[in-house]
């Protein structure tokens, strides 16, 4: 498999369980997933494996990112550090759609603390199936990255 199919998957301790379903899942849609996120329930620290995340997608070793904690807030921050990166919370099907439409994201967080496994795999069909529409948006974008 190329980057281009390649996503790469972390998350605390908090959202184990939830990483790995969503990593088996999008297997089956053709992705490789790459899992570098915790195994044991040892509390870990959320800022560490966002970056780490996002240094895979900034490098281009991965085209795209899951990450996830309780809220998905704060691994969200910490892989918006990284330049390059342009990762969304999400908790519902449209957002994820729209930050891939409309912001070019690269990156999904995800609150395992927030939403359901069910809604979850939703939300990342709806990340994973919409594309960059460009236009007035990549005017947007090119803002976004030079701030």
């Amino acid at each position: 498999m190329t980057a281009k199919n390649r996503i790469v998957l972390s998350s605390d301790h908090a959202a184990i369980a939830l990483r790995q379903a969503i990593g088996a899942h999008i297997a089956t849609q053709g992705w490789e997933a790459i899992d570098i996120g915790p195994i044991t329930a040892e509390s870990t620290h959320y800022p560490e494996h966002g970056r780490a995340a996002a240094l895979r997608v900034a490098s281009g070793d991965c085209a795209l990112g899951i990450i996830l904690c309780g809220t998905g807030q704060g691994i969200m921050m910490a892989a918006n550090k990284v330049p390059g990166i342009r990762c969304g919370v999400c908790s519902d099907t449209f957002s994820a759609r729209m930050i891939r439409q409309h912001n070019n994201a690269n990156m999904l967080a995800l609150g395992a603390r927030v939403i359901g496994d069910a809604l979850a795999i939703d939300i990342v069909y709806a990340f994973l199936g919409a594309e960059f529409e460009g236009g007035r948006h990549a005017t947007r974008v090119k803002m976004i990255e030079a701030t």
